[in-house]
């Protein structure tokens, strides 16, 4: 299988080209690919396919095999394979995921894609959409108890679930005890993913993220669009300006279109490099 391994602010996947390739099993291909010890190291699987509907399509699958509904770090990066490897010359793309078709505008230096801006739709609030079991309509700064510890919490979904969780020392924070018991709360039907987040500023907050299925990661995108709602309706931040979202392995700038309901996400997509790998003991 030839594969290219790309990052979106270190949120790294493998990235495969459908257009070419063919992969029976995919969750059993991202499992074995993720494993930093035995495999090429990612957060999870990628795959690039033609679609009806789109210019293409992003698949992607987590870590552990489990399925994924969008990643916004990983749609930039599909953006600049499927440009930089001339399936298509647009600088406006459309994408189809699985929680929709998305639009992306590229920013083109030296003729590779540099900064990739997401159209990442409108923040799903309503707690049985997200999902979130909650008595009531939208889950905002709402008491939850994980791990014998009260916490505070505000649910948005971008396409798959998020809990924002607002505290101070976040750098300090043991994310791998914490994190699973989070990501499987029983309030979280379909698992979730948390952000921890600091306000430094009125445009600008930092945050570490849980993602269900992979673990810590360096981002999440849309955890990041996540955070940027959350704190907007929590009045953490101003809206008049795009919000600007530390993560550990870089920033994103994240506006919320309140007038059109949507979100948008701007950051670059960077390649690592390309390879092939033996899956035929996996039965491909």
């Amino acid at each position: 299988m030839k594969f290219t391994k790309m990052h979106g602010i270190g949120n790294d996947y493998v990235y495969v080209n459908c257009f070419e390739e063919n992969i029976k099993d995919p969750s059993a291909v991202a499992k074995f690919v993720s494993d930093r010890h035995f495999g090429i190291g990612a957060d999870g699987l990628i795959l690039i396919r033609p679609s009806e509907t789109a210019d293409c399509e992003m698949d992607m699958y987590n870590a552990d095999g489990s399925q994924g509904a969008m990643c916004g770090n990983g749609i930039r990066c599909v953006a600049k394979y499927v440009f930089d490897h001339e399936i298509t010359n647009k600088t406006s793309l459309t994408i189809d995921t699985k929680s929709g078709i998305k639009y992306l505008d590229l920013a083109v230096t030296d003729g590779k894609v540099s900064m990739v801006r997401v159209n990442m739709g409108s923040p799903i609030l309503t707690a049985t959409e997200i999902p979130v079991a909650a008595e009531t309509e939208t889950v905002l700064d709402a008491p939850i108890t994980v791990g014998g510890i009260n916490y505070h919490f505000t649910a948005v979904s971008m396409g798959n679930p998020h809990a924002v969780v607002y505290m101070t020392g976040i750098d300090d924070l043991d994310l791998t005890l914490i994190g699973p018991s989070f990501e499987n709360h029983v309030v979280f039907p379909d698992r979730v993913n948390t952000e921890f987040v600091e306000i430094i500023d009125r445009h600008t907050v930092k945050m570490r993220v849980w993602e269900r299925g992979s673990g810590e990661t360096l981002a999440c995108g849309t955890g990041a669009c996540a955070v940027t709602v959350a704190s907007i309706l929590n009045g953490l931040v101003d809206e008049d300006k795009p919000v600007t979202v530390k993560l550990l392995g870089g920033d994103l700038q994240i506006s919320w279109a309140r007038r059109e309901n949507l979100v948008y996400m701007t950051g670059p997509a960077t390649t690592v490099f390309d390879g092939e790998i033996d899956l035929s003991f996996l039965g491909e």
